[in-house]
């Protein structure tokens, strides 16, 4: 268990939780809202597009798909709903688009990954990128057909576009600026290879110090050890699990659980399509009752070998995992997003989980194409 957690790639999992805990309560993110507002206020289900693409933006700043549902349920959901769309609607929205944020660099899943497969990071964040963004246009089309039949208030959505614009589309830009610079300048530094992944996670918590203490000054010095302090208590829980999986993982590989496994696959399975059906099949069972860095690490040893010998890169391997532990997220009955985002909305979670429904099936959609079309992983490798 104590060796589980003595890796140094790991401590980008702490610096990047801590430069989300700082940007969401610095105003950071809202600043980055506004300006998604602006750009998609005109179409039709424009805000629920906003939280899908501030979703999107989001993985370049938290990593944690917990961390976005909490933040866009506070942020976004009193917005949509001042906005004539429905509260169970809006808060499955926030669920929903959360589970982009695992694709979207540094996401954590790909992190951990990375470290049990001992394959490059950097390559698994590009890796994930277009799955991400396709996993994005497939959620907004979703709402918007959902906007479309089921109606949106205008009215509101137009009276609010009003305000913002008053302010210019140039000073809200410069406004949001140093906001949105986050994400470039995160895959900048990681594209470039001037920084390896956890340096570019502490590049991260400094970046985020100065532009809320010295740019936006929407915190006190006073507050950053409190901010911190959020920061290791929502970290604390996730660090056992990993120490303690990771035990059990070594267990099970002691006991030759990865090669049963392998071999039943193999015996009972025999082209590639039946085996990948498979893996996809048992990833979403097991997304649905296990949280994704106890679920990677133990069933990431099993299936990297059993990919391996069928051809399959292990980085297109990885993303598919994710993905599959990212529907996980949102599936009932325990979606863990449901649950962060329920008493947030005040909204039953069994409610939000029959909501969810046509959101995971535009999500298994894209995940059909990203198994089997892995080029969509590899093509910017």
């Amino acid at each position: 268990a104590i060796t589980g957690t003595e890796s140094v790639t790991l401590l980008a999992i702490p610096f990047f939780v801590c430069a989300g805990v700082l940007m969401n309560y610095t105003g950071v993110t809202k600043r980055i809202m506004d300006f998604c507002s602006v750009v998609t206020g005109r179409m039709f289900g424009g805000l629920s597009q906003v939280n899908i693409l501030l979703s999107t933006l989001m993985g370049g700043l938290s990593g944690s798909a917990l961390a976005d549902a909490a933040m866009e349920a506070k942020m976004l959901v009193p917005e949509m709903e001042r906005h004539g769309i429905g509260k169970a609607f809006s808060t499955v929205v926030t669920a929903a688009s959360s589970m982009i944020t695992p694709l979207i660099p540094p996401g954590i899943g790909l992190i951990l990954y990375g470290c049990i497969a001992n394959v490059s990071i950097g390559k698994l964040f590009i890796a994930g990128i277009v799955p991400g963004i396709l996993i994005a246009v497939c959620l907004m089309a979703y709402a918007v057909f959902y906007c479309i039949r089921k109606g949106e208030d205008r009215n509101r959505i137009d009276a609010k576009l009003v305000q913002l614009r008053e302010m210019g589309f140039l000073p809200l830009l410069k406004d949001s600026f140093w906001a949105l610079l986050t994400p470039v300048i995160l895959l900048g530094g990681i594209y470039s290879g001037v920084v390896t992944t956890t340096e570019v996670a502490c590049v991260s918590v400094i970046y985020a110090l100065i532009v809320s203490v010295f740019i936006y000054k929407t915190v006190e010095v006073r507050k950053i050890f409190w901010l911190v302090g959020e920061s290791c208590r929502a970290l604390a829980p996730l660090a056992l699990m990993m120490a303690v999986a990771t035990a059990f993982g070594r267990v099970l590989t002691i006991l030759q659980i990865p090669t049963i496994l392998a071999q039943f696959i193999t015996s009972n399975f025999h082209s590639k399509v039946e085996i990948l059906l498979i893996i996809n099949v048992a990833l979403l069972l097991i997304g649905m009752v296990m949280d994704t860095g106890p679920a990677l690490l133990i069933l990431a040893p099993m299936l990297i070998p059993l990919a391996t010998e069928l051809n399959i890169d292990v980085i297109h391997l990885g993303i598919i995992m994710v993905v599959n532990m990212a529907v996980g997220f949102v599936t009932p009955p325990f979606g863990v997003t449901l649950f962060v985002a329920s008493p947030l909305c005040d909204t039953p979670p069994m409610r939000l989980g029959r909501k969810a429904v046509p959101f995971i099936i535009t999500f298994l959609i894209a995940l059909m194409f990203i198994t089997f079309i892995p080029q969509i992983s590899l093509c910017l490798l």
